[in-house]
């Protein structure tokens, strides 16, 4: 990993990893997701038919925003339900002022 710096300051270990959450919902099929979840729990079978992916990649994605906290998900048989984690959105709400205000000082 390479060193940055914002306005001579070094970057910190929340600072990346505010950028891998912004890596992770630039991408639009994400962003859809992340979405169509604000309605509430949803079904993988129902996520890739609204997005309009395959189930594969509808998959991947949601595994993508799960590692980095921004979905949950709970198995039911053999279905698996995400939702919106609050935690993880309220934690990227607080990384990325920090990082702004950081900036501006």
């Amino acid at each position: 990993m390479t060193s940055a710096t914002c306005n001579g300051k070094k970057l910190t270990k929340e600072l990346m990893e505010t950028v891998e959450f912004l890596k992770t919902i630039a991408e639009p099929n994400r962003l859809k997701i992340l979405c169509l979840l604000r309605n509430g729990e949803a079904c993988v079978c129902d996520i890739w038919e609204s997005v309009g992916v395959t189930q594969n990649l509808a998959s991947h994605h949601l595994k993508e925003l799960k590692r980095v906290g921004l979905v949950s998900d709970r198995k039911v048989g053999l279905k698996v339900f995400y939702s919106i984690n609050p935690k993880g959105i309220a934690k990227f709400r607080s990384l990325l002022h920090t990082f702004l205000e950081s900036c501006n000082a």
